[in-house]
């Protein structure tokens, strides 16, 4: 079988970015073309509500039940959705408070979220409180730099996870950001923080050549980049240290983008890199086209749930 590649959403209305040098003309039938949806969210923080409509800064946007009717109308239209989470499902508002974090798995498990990774606040309530919460996630989660062998969670959170999908192989690894400094100690007890960088360009290596996936994604809660110090690991800084990572869905440091960007690796190959904010106000869409040999990215605007 021919090593599939991809393309991502080609609306009229959008900027076509060729990431194989082949315009889509190249594509002489669609019978050959298999189509992935790649929904996602990061940094929740338990806002389960939307925002009231006099708020000065979200009105009348985000909750967990307008974007489970969003994901629900995108599953209507398409067969193959994959649903992820690049951390900070919990912390930030009194159901988190209350429940410590019942809730927010419970919803996330009933809106069928595929896969999440670890955000720094998902330690809150200490790794066994974490840990305690797991029967009411329907979803996995995966970390590939946190060591979590001498913790309750060894075993269960895995570095990756591959996702078959219309025939389709989708290699899924997970980055959070350093604890120390960050988070107290006794929330995350023996957990050790791998360097990031060190750590993707193995797991993306084995998933992209020794498991033959037709896509590899980074759930990232490394941050988007930060200005004051460019050196920081970050999403951006992770593309350009990095090999065989198609996208980085990010978390961490709320940024909002308008509609994903790319950023080039070391081999000089496209990475697709999007983050949508916090609170459940957006959710972010890239829809994957894979063919036998050409690969393309679209970059069309993150979805407002309101």
């Amino acid at each position: 079988m021919k090593r599939r590649s991809f393309i991502k959403n080609t609306a009229a209305t959008s900027s076509l970015l060729s990431l194989g040098g082949i315009s889509l003309s190249s594509f002489t039938s669609v019978d050959n073309i298999k189509k992935l949806t790649v929904l996602h969210t990061n940094d929740v923080h338990s806002h389960i509500d939307p925002f009231p409509e006099d708020d000065p800064r979200n009105p009348n946007q985000g909750g967990a039940s307008r974007r489970a009717v969003l994901i629900e109308k995108i599953r209507s239209e398409e067969a193959n959705v994959l649903l992820l989470d690049a951390g900070d499902i919990f912390q930030g508002t009194p159901y988190f408070n209350y429940y410590g974090g019942e809730l927010e798995f419970k919803l996330m498990s009933m809106m069928q979220y595929d896969l999440a990774t670890l955000g720094n606040h998902d330690f809150d309530n200490g790794i066994d409180g974490f840990y305690a919460q797991l029967p009411h996630a329907k979803f996995d989660f995966v970390s590939a730099n946190y060591d979590f062998k001498n913790t309750i969670l060894d075993g269960i959170v895995k570095p990756y996870k591959i996702i078959n999908k219309v025939g389709l192989k989708i290699g899924v690894f997970g980055l959070g950001v350093e604890l120390e400094g960050l988070v107290d100690k006794k929330l995350y007890k023996e957990t050790v923080y791998n360097n990031p960088v060190e750590v993707s360009q193995s797991i993306a290596k084995q998933l992209k050549e020794d498991e033959k996936c037709d896509l590899v994604i980074c759930l990232s809660h490394l941050g988007f980049k930060y200005k004051n110090d460019p050196e920081k690991i970050c999403d951006i800084n992770l593309a350009k240290q990095t090999k065989n990572i198609d996208l980085i869905i990010g978390g961490h440091s709320h940024t909002f983008l308008d509609k994903p960007v790319i950023e080039k690796n070391l081999d000089g190959k496209d990475v697709v890199i999007n983050q949508v904010g916090c609170y459940g106000i957006n959710l972010g869409r890239i829809d994957f086209y894979f063919s036998d040999d050409n690969k393309y990215a679209n970059l069309d605007k993150n979805i407002i749930v309101q």
